[in-house]
């Protein structure tokens, strides 16, 4: 597939700064592969669009509030951060931005009485990083950290991130978030209220959980002309015990699996043919997804409108084909739904 085969006319103004009012109150396209119908709807209709016994799969990874600001001590610059993972809560792997050059054994200050030391910079221009601080990791990014949001949004707002960070701490972040690791939130998994999941629920919808911990890499620019020369990044996910026996009963029993978001995909779609359930499964994944895919895990999916040009547009294609795909693509700009992480959304079926 070539990369402008993944393009598409997106109006500035339809980009998503800030999100709904009500999470379940945004705008849902509903696409039906079967007869190529498309219908508007609200993400609080879900109830009575899907069917009693769908498995909905929603990743509860936590976003941390990973981007921060930092002085070089010896010579009092500004450097920009962003947190990426840490190994023993002590090394750190960290993006930073500076208007000089940074050196292996620098020390940054994050507050009065945190600091980090710079150990070496990594071939994908990324740091390792020893953290001077007796805080732990959450504690710390919690104090001195801000939510990472896309620099699409950072842009499009022209304000500091500071002045939405009460906002976003809240809403960049699924009412279900439970194990921290994120630094870019499973945005289709935004919509969700605790009423829409008791809805749900009481409509006979089954909900299981995995996580994964999406990563800088999931909004990494495509920079090769084919998709497929695309240098896919890893992530780690987790499907626990209790989710693989949902998932293998649905499939036994002739029931829709949902995945909510492409993350929860990326995971379902990773795991082997033949589940055993008796533990948790651990993996990592470089899968990339693009229309040929054969889908064994995936029967519908709930989505957010993706950036063009992305692996993520790659991969909903997959599932509708890539000229229906551009056709709901062209629909939702004309009917003025909102794009991208604080965007509305679509549900395939």
């Amino acid at each position: 597939m070539r990369l402008d085969d993944l393009d598409y006319n997106l109006p500035p103004e339809l980009i998503a700064r800030t999100p709904a009012q009500q999470r379940d109150a945004a705008k849902l396209l509903v696409y039906d592969r079967a007869t190529r119908a498309v219908s508007h709807r609200a993400v609080s209709d879900l109830p009575t669009l899907l069917n009693a016994g769908d498995l909905l799969v929603f990743n509860d990874t936590r976003v941390l509030p990973a981007r921060f600001e930092a002085i070089r001590i010896q010579t009092g610059g500004r450097v920009e951060g962003l947190f990426l993972e840490t190994r023993d809560d002590v090394h750190w792997l960290v993006m930073l931005g500076s208007g000089g050059r940074l050196q292996a054994g620098e020390h940054l200050a994050l507050s009065d009485d945190d600091e980090i030391e710079l150990i070496q910079k990594q071939p994908d221009g990324s740091w390792s990083a020893r953290k001077l601080s007796e805080r732990d990791t959450q504690t710390l990014l919690d104090r001195v950290g801000v939510m990472p949001l896309p620099p699409y949004i950072r842009k499009a707002r022209g304000q500091s991130d500071r002045a939405f960070d009460t906002l976003d701490r809240e809403r960049y972040q699924t009412v279900y978030a439970k194990s921290a690791g994120a630094v870019a939130a499973p945005t289709a998994g935004l919509h969700f209220t605790e009423s829409l999941l008791q809805q749900l629920a009481d409509a006979g919808i089954q909900q299981a959980h995995l996580t994964l911990h999406v990563g800088l890499g999931t909004f990494a620019p495509v920079r090769v002309d084919r998709l497929e020369d695309h240098d896919m990044h890893t992530e780690r996910f987790t499907v626990p015990a209790a989710t693989l026996a949902a998932l293998k009963q649905a499939r036994q029993e002739g029931r829709r699996i949902i995945p909510v978001g492409t993350t929860s995909v990326r995971a379902l779609e990773s795991l082997p043919d033949v589940i055993d359930d008796s533990a948790d499964y651990t993996a990592s994944t470089k899968l990339m997804i693009q229309p040929g895919f054969e889908f064994r895990w995936t029967d519908a999916l709930m989505t957010n409108f993706h950036l063009p040009c992305s692996t993520l547009l790659a991969l909903v294609s997959a599932l509708t084909g890539l000229d229906e795909l551009k056709r709901c693509y062209d629909i939702a700009v004309a009917n003025q739904y909102r794009f991208f992480s604080y965007g509305d959304a679509m549900l395939i079926v």
